[in-house]
């Protein structure tokens, strides 16, 4: 991300700190607590200062989600002449995507060999990604079939409580595929990530769009409520990144055009490139990211 500042202070050298933000469950503290720093110096005629003080004392703790809350919601875009804000407000594809952490049921050693009965793994619209052995975009350069499908969802199967705690146990477990939606060159694109409490395991979740910059239209906490949460959308200045974060238990809305071709265009400059010769494989299973989930008796059933 970059970021521009006004250097509107008294001439002098400034510390600029940031730390890790932390919202994962407050029993686990095994992270890297590093600061991060550099000094701001201001050019002009004046005696240098000694070293400037650094800010200890005024730095929110690892766990602060209103300080990191009221950070990130002032970030703005410039929406100017030379950087217009082009926001698509004729939308042709909505998206609702919940983002959860599931269970995946692993008998007689399915999982890679592993003796675990369940493993954890990611979802969206409770569909856990399995990487195949041929590059996706490979795949459909050379129209090859069944590396992939293109019935991934619009909607999660079912709608309930996202946030609540102690989610039912159906709601725990996650199908595997390599599922993809497909878009047409130039269509204009509304997702709504959706955060989940599934397995009581809520974190922030962050979403990138490999390829794109996308228009961050609002985010909040809770489930989003289709009658209220649209009025706080900001179509006007929002920003404009490739990656954000969904919320603990929270929501978030991106908008974007679909203009680096997936589905090919009409013309050569609006279809996809042919792969480069030095495109890495791909050789990692879908076994290798799962991890072993804990707690077994409360999530296999009996």
């Amino acid at each position: 991300m970059d970021v521009l500042l006004t250097a509107n202070q008294a001439f002098g050298h400034y510390y600029m700190a940031t730390r890790e933000y932390d919202n994962s469950v407050p029993s686990y503290i095994d992270y890297d607590k590093t600061n991060t720093t550099a000094i701001l110096e201001y050019r002009g005629n004046y005696t240098f200062p000694s070293d400037p003080i650094f800010p200890s004392t005024n730095l929110p703790s690892f766990e602060d989600f209103i300080a990191t809350d009221n950070f990130l919601s002032r970030l703005r875009s410039l929406a100017s002449h030379d950087h217009p804000s082009d926001v698509p407000k004729s939308i042709t594809t909505r998206m609702f995507i919940t983002v959860s952490m599931n269970r995946i049921l692993c008998p007689n050693s399915s999982c890679n060999g592993d003796t675990s009965q369940v493993k954890l793994a990611s979802s969206l619209n409770s569909i856990s990604f399995v990487t195949p052995n041929t590059n996706i975009l490979s795949a459909y350069y050379w129209n090859l079939s069944g590396v992939y499908t293109t019935d991934f969802p619009d909607q999660p199967f079912s709608y309930y409580n996202f946030t609540r705690e102690d989610l039912s146990i159906n709601t725990t477990v996650s199908t595997q595929g390599t599922k993809v939606k497909m878009l047409n060159y130039n269509e204009t694109i509304k997702i709504k990530f959706q955060g989940t409490n599934v397995l009581d395991t809520s974190e922030t979740h962050p979403m990138h769009l490999h390829g794109y910059n996308f228009y961050v239209a609002g985010s909040g906490y809770g489930n989003f409520d289709p009658e209220i949460d649209p009025e706080g959308y900001n179509l006007v200045d929002p920003l404009h990144v490739n990656t954000i974060a969904v919320p603990t238990n929270g929501w978030v809305t991106v908008r974007f055009i679909a203009n680096n071709p997936v589905r090919n265009g009409s013309t050569l400059k609006t279809s996809m490139r042919e792969p480069p010769a030095n495109l890495p494989q791909c050789k990692a299973s879908f076994a290798t990211w799962l991890q072993v989930l804990d707690d077994l008796d409360k999530y296999v059933p009996k």
